[in-house]
């Protein structure tokens, strides 16, 4: 029996995949307003969002998107636990990240445009928020404050992972040199 997750995609725009559907249930305000990703947004704009935005459920390996790929979405998890992995340059994937509800992922392709940095894979199953890039065009011509302010949140958690990025680079950085390297930790 093979142990390996599926590797088939999550339903897609893109021609060879299925639809996009909306799940039952619909995401409400209240949800809306636990996620850091819609911090400090009127209620309005969140009752705006949840008739605009769709949901997506995923089953446990389904690749929600792969290293690589094209992206103009971002996820949030509503329901459920993430994997998120990365290629080492000897072509291992490593798991770095495990998302879990109210977590946003994805974000970077809605910021630069660029290649998916990592592929995402649902542990189980799984019930997602997804936000476009014309989810968000359309946000920025209806409420542009609300705009900017989910730009803003999505900028504070990119710093944040940047920073915990920082210390996991510094403690491995440091143990490469004491174990390999033969050098000593530097005192303060």
């Amino acid at each position: 029996m093979n142990d390996r997750p599926s590797t088939r995609s999550l339903p897609s725009d893109r021609p060879s995949g299925r639809s996009l559907t909306r799940s039952e249930p619909p995401v409400t305000p209240a949800q809306l307003r636990e996620i850091g990703l819609f911090g400090a947004l009127p209620d309005d704009i969140l009752e705006h969002l949840c008739e605009t935005l769709k949901t997506v459920r995923a089953a446990p390996g389904d690749a929600i998107f792969r290293e690589g790929d094209a992206g103009r979405e971002l996820f949030v998890v509503l329901e459920g636990e993430m994997e998120v992995t990365k290629k080492s340059r000897r072509g291992r994937d490593t798991r770095v990240a495990i998302f879990g509800p109210c977590d946003a992922f994805g974000e970077m392709s809605i910021i630069d445009m660029q290649p998916r940095s990592a592929t995402v894979r649902a542990l189980g199953p799984a019930r997602l928020l997804r936000v476009s890039s014309e989810d968000m065009d359309a946000l920025y011509r209806h409420d542009l404050k609300a705009y900017t302010l989910i730009v803003l949140n999505i900028a504070r958690e990119m710093s944040r992972r940047l920073r915990v990025t920082d210390g996991l680079l510094a403690d491995f950085t440091s143990t490469l040199v004491e174990e390999y390297v033969g050098g000593k930790p530097q005192s303060k």
